[in-house]
């Protein structure tokens, strides 16, 4: 028995073109929505969880529309967030950047997302096929875990919105990624989000 779990960014939002990191989705992150619900619909979905936030909230919301089946459910363990502060091996380019994070904010992040691997990375069971629609830094942090990288290497791993980042779980294995980021779904125009030095 394995488990596959669909890590997903949410859809592009109307704020984002002025700085803000969450609100309603814009037009063209509703069509990305539709196109991942699509992209899903094949899929035996046994969960969907999403982040509270506006944005991962309306993405879930389309998604359970055109899939009857699934019934989304919000976690705070994914809402966006800083999964680690720097490290030894923690490039120096990142300095001035975290210099804008607090400890507390670091020292909650990290809570967070060991959590978030304990709750929805599960080996052996039962046969599942778990969606969480979540933010940039979060998905970063579950590659990361999946490879037992450095604390600090989820800096630099991007998706774009509606990207489909897919890990294969199961007991007395490491976590395997089968797919990152993959935009197979997303017709050019859609494939928005990838051009932020560090998207949340």
């Amino acid at each position: 028995m394995s488990q596959h779990l669909y890590l997903v960014r949410h859809g592009e939002h109307r704020d984002a073109e002025h700085g803000l990191t969450d609100g309603p989705l814009s037009p063209r992150g509703r069509r990305q929505a539709e196109q991942l619900a699509g992209r899903l619909g094949g899929l035996p979905i046994t969960a969907l969880w999403h982040a509270p936030s506006v944005s991962a909230t309306e993405t879930a919301g389309i998604v359970a529309e055109l899939l009857p089946s699934v019934h989304p459910k919000p976690s705070a363990l994914l809402f966006d967030t800083i999964p680690s502060g720097p490290v030894d091996g923690t490039p120096k380019a990142f300095g001035a950047w975290f210099a804008s994070i607090t400890e507390a904010e670091i020292e909650a992040g990290s809570a967070q997302m060991a959590d978030a691997e304990a709750e929805f990375v599960i080996p052996g069971g039962q046969e599942r096929h778990d969606v969480l629609i979540t933010h940039n830094l979060v998905i970063a942090e579950f590659v990361r875990f999946a490879f037992d990288a450095p604390a600090w290497r989820w800096l630099g791993l991007t998706q774009a919105h509606c990207g489909l980042t897919v890990l294969r779980v199961r007991s007395g294995r490491p976590v395997t990624l089968l797919t990152h980021n993959d935009l197979a779904h997303l017709p050019v125009e859609l494939r928005t989000g990838l051009v932020e030095p560090l998207p949340i």
